[in-house]
């Protein structure tokens, strides 16, 4: 069964843009949304074992397909989060819509320029638990140019959800 066959009311090329995505967080929300229309925060947390399904969902995000976020009741009659699919024609088709990689020139660049500190908690840390992070969000400023001042440097310990 070719695409158009399974997703009769999505684009060839969009089915083929999430199928393309290989990291296994935003790949089981794209395939859990491909086969079954939504994925729910509690489905992400109790069949994915995500307990951060926010993060699940920006990770799709920034890969350049574009998800709605509404409400539903949950087994508990609580009312969660839910993602689908956003506006398709947003989506960002070329390989460079995600988020570029952040080159090791930039953290030496970063250290030279702040030393080796969280912008955080402002204490020094060793180098290689130092990680890159943008200044103004990803999902507000999109990615930036790649300059130092655009960048700031993190405990890896605090990105960790």
């Amino acid at each position: 069964m070719d695409i158009s066959q399974q997703h009769p009311n999505l684009p060839d090329d969009f089915v083929q843009l999430c199928q393309s995505v290989t990291a296994k967080r935003p790949k089981a929300v794209l395939d859990h949304i491909l086969q079954y229309g939504f994925v729910t925060t509690e489905e992400l947390k109790e069949r994915y074992g995500y307990n951060h399904p926010p993060r699940a969902a920006r990770d799709v995000r920034e890969h350049g397909i574009p998800l709605e976020t509404f409400r539903v009741t949950g087994t508990d009659g609580r009312r969660i989060a839910a993602y689908k699919f956003g506006d398709i024609s947003k989506a960002r088709f070329s390989r460079l819509s995600g988020r570029t990689g952040l080159s090791k020139q930039l953290k030496d660049e970063l250290i030279e320029r702040y030393g080796c500190k969280c912008f955080i908690y402002l204490e020094k840390v060793d180098k290689r638990e130092l990680q890159i992070d943008h200044r103004v969000p990803f999902e507000i400023d999109g990615e930036p140019e790649l300059l130092a001042e655009s960048f700031m440097l993190q405990s890896g310990k605090i990105l960790v959800m």
